[in-house]
C-alpha cells in the first residue's frame, strides 16, 4: 500500500524515519509539499506531492500529522474514496472532526521513538489495513473505544515527562563527579531496564516493587521521600490535567 504524509512535522519525521529503518521504499511513500517534505524527497528520495488532493488521489493509507486545529480543515473537501484510511495523529481530535467521506479513519498516537522502531502506538480503532505500517515502528496498542484512546493518549505526554526524570537524574549523576555520557547511558539505560521488567513479567507491578523495597534500603527510601513530597499525586494531577485537555 502506498502511504502519504500530510503534515511533515517534528512527529512525521520520526515515522518517516522508523519506516525506512523497518525496510520500507521511500518511493513508496508520498509527502505533502509543507513542513520538511519538500527537504525531505530532496535528500532522502521520497515522493513529493504538488497538494494534499494528489496525495488522497494517488494514496491507499494517508497520514495526518498536522496541528490539531488544524485537523479538520486540512481533510475536508479531498478525494476520498472507499477502501482507504486515514491516520490521524492529531492528539484530542475525535474521528466525527474530520470529514473524510467514504474512507475509514483511524485515530493513533504514535511517540518520537518511532525512528528507533520502539514506539507503542496506540489505535483505534484496530484496522488490519494499517497493521503492518504501524508494527513497522514499535508495537501497536488497539483500544476498544474512542473514550479509552483519549485516556491513553496521556501516555504520549509521560513520554516527556520521563525524559525529563531522566535529564534530571543524568545531571545529578554528572555533578557527583561520574562522566556526563556515562551518566546519561546509566540512568537511560535504567529507566529502559524499569520498563522492560514490568512490561515483560508476568508478575503484578506492586509484586515487583515490593521485590525491590527491602526494609531500611535504598528504594524504600527513596519512594518514601517522594510519597511525602506528593510526587505521585502531582503526577497523576497533570494526568487529570492533560486528559481534560484532550476531552475539552
Amino acid at each position: 500500500m502506498k502511504l502519504g504524509v500530510i503534515g511533515v512535522g517534528h512527529l512525521a519525521v520520526a515515522m518517516l524515519h522508523g519506516l525506512l529503518r523497518a525496510g520500507h521504499a521511500p518511493r513508496s511513500i508520498m509527502l505533502s509539499p509543507r513542513g520538511q517534505g519538500r527537504h525531505l524527497a530532496q535528500t532522502r528520495d521520497f515522493a513529493l506531492a504538488q497538494d494534499n488532493a494528489q496525495i488522497v488521489a494517488e494514496c491507499d493509507l494517508v497520514l495526518l500529522a498536522v496541528r490539531p486545529d488544524d485537523a479538520p480543515g486540512a481533510v475536508r473537501g479531498l478525494p476520498w474514496r472507499s477502501g482507504q484510511v486515514l491516520l490521524s495523529a492529531c492528539a484530542g481530535v475525535p474521528i466525527a472532526a474530520l470529514e473524510a467521506g467514504p474512507a475509514q479513519v483511524m485515530r493513533i498516537m504514535p511517540i518520537t521513538a518511532s525512528k528507533l522502531g520502539a514506539s507503542p502506538t496506540l489505535a483505534f480503532p484496530d484496522l488490519p489495513e494499517a497493521r503492518a505500517l504501524l508494527d513497522a515502528i514499535g508495537t501497536t496498542i488497539a483500544l476498544r473505544s474512542e473514550d479509552e484512546f483519549e485516556a491513553a493518549t496521556v501516555s504520549a505526554a509521560m513520554y516527556g515527562w520521563a525524559q525529563a526524570l531522566i535529564r534530571t537524574g543524568a545531571n545529578w549523576t554528572a555533578a557527583h563527579g561520574i562522566d556526563a555520557d556515562d551518566a546519561r547511558q546509566l540512568v537511560a539505560r535504567t529507566f529502559t531496564a524499569a520498563g522492560r521488567m514490568i512490561a515483560e513479567e508476568d508478575a503484578p507491578m506492586d509484586e515487583i516493587l515490593d521485590s525491590l523495597c527491602t526494609p531500611g534500603g535504598i528504594t524504600r527510601q527513596g519512594i518514601d521521600h517522594l510519597e511525602d513530597k506528593a510526587v505521585p499525586e502531582a503526577w497523576e494531577g497533570a494526568c487529570d490535567a492533560i486528559l481534560a485537555r484532550l476531552r475539552g
